[in-house]
């Protein structure tokens, strides 16, 4: 199951910040900060594991702006822009049928 591209896609995809901070950058980069403050209730420590995962797995990239202090900003690899429409289709369809569970 492991070596399973779906699986891991989803599991991936699972983590409570991923979809929301992909949401985010899908609209242009953004600094640190700025995602910070647009996703709420993530804290900096979770915040920075995802945008760290998100690097790692080339979906997200990171660049660094001189200046003090200095200013990280992340944006859409073209592999995470390319995942965009798969995240839309998830969300219309989660939308249209609201799943039951905890609220």
């Amino acid at each position: 199951m492991a070596e399973c591209p779906t699986h891991r896609l989803l599991q991936r995809l699972g983590g409570r910040w991923v979809c929301l901070v992909l949401k985010e950058l899908a609209a242009g980069p953004l600094h640190r900060g700025e995602l910070g403050r647009v996703i709420a209730g993530a804290t900096p420590k979770m915040l920075t594991e995802t945008l760290r995962t998100l690097e790692r797995d080339d979906l997200i990239s990171r660049t660094v702006h001189e200046g003090v202090p200095p200013r990280v900003e992340y944006a859409l690899t073209p592999r995470g822009a390319s995942l965009m429409p798969v995240i839309e289709a998830a969300t219309e369809w989660a939308e249209r049928n609201r799943l039951p569970g905890a609220s």
